[in-house]
């Protein structure tokens, strides 16, 4: 059952790589040099992606987490989807 989603503000991205270090099965390092959330909805701005975000599972809540957490720039989000809080 999906209870979370996860939401990246790409365009804050600094490009340290630390989620993709924590969790590379569900994010990696772009060719531009920022990070991307894998199997994502992506949306656009001027040709440029302004949020990705990915509806988890309970399961992946804490790799996420950890992602989030990690970030310095804190553009990794957690939201719980029943009641729009965001967690992280």
């Amino acid at each position: 059952m999906v209870n979370y989603k996860v939401e990246h503000d790409r365009p804050g991205c600094i490009g340290c790589g630390a989620c993709a270090a924590l969790a590379p099965e569900f994010w990696e390092m772009d060719a531009d040099g920022k990070s991307d959330l894998k199997n994502c909805q992506k949306k656009e701005e001027n040709n440029e992606i302004v949020l990705e975000s990915l509806d988890i599972e309970e399961k992946d809540f804490e790799k996420h987490k950890e992602a989030a957490s990690a970030c310095p720039v804190n553009v990794i989000h957690i939201i719980e989807k029943e009641t729009g809080k965001k967690i992280i």
